[in-house]
């Protein structure tokens, strides 16, 4: 199973950590962390946690692969939106919503298109949207496609892994 992965620019390369606090399945650090001791056990700290999620969030928000469910919600709560909001947003109920984030139905395409455009524009991004849109209708890359994030002084970048 290949999963994503979050690196740190200014570390070492350390032993991938699993990461599912974020609210989902397939998230690995491999720098941007440090383990530390705390009064309950052993704990791990992950450094700008904040422009973590913006990376993580802006990742789904272009990749050319079908959002999941675990997606979805994890897009959703960035935004700071509730099920009840996002389905005003998209024109279908709250329930419907919830639906699609457990996974019982497929979001159809323009519902997913939409909260993805969503996301790029809270984050305050700038995308040529006939371009993302193109780009998400070849939907031609692997549903665990593996991703290395890099922090550097301009922010978190991307890069396909070999």
């Amino acid at each position: 199973m290949k999963a994503n992965h979050w690196q740190h620019s200014d570390e070492k390369l350390k032993k991938p950590l699993h990461y599912p606090e974020c609210g989902l399945d397939d998230v690995y650090l491999v720098s941007g962390y440090d383990a530390v001791k705390t009064p309950y056990g052993k704990g791990i700290v992950v450094k700008n946690v904040d422009a973590l999620l913006r990376a993580i969030g802006c990742s789904l928000a272009t990749e050319k692969k079908a959002l999941t469910g675990k997606e979805l919600r994890f897009l959703r709560k960035q935004m700071s939106l509730t099920q009840s909001e996002l389905g005003q947003i998209v024109g279908l109920s709250s329930q419907q919503v919830a639906r699609w984030e457990k996974g019982e139905y497929e979001i159809p395409g323009p519902a997913e298109r939409l909260v993805r455009l969503l996301f790029i524009q809270h984050d305050g991004g700038n995308v040529d949207l006939r371009q993302l849109l193109r780009k998400l209708e070849e939907r031609d890359a692997p549903a665990k496609e593996t991703l290395i994030f890099e922090k550097t002084a301009k922010g978190w970048h991307t890069t396909k892994a070999a």
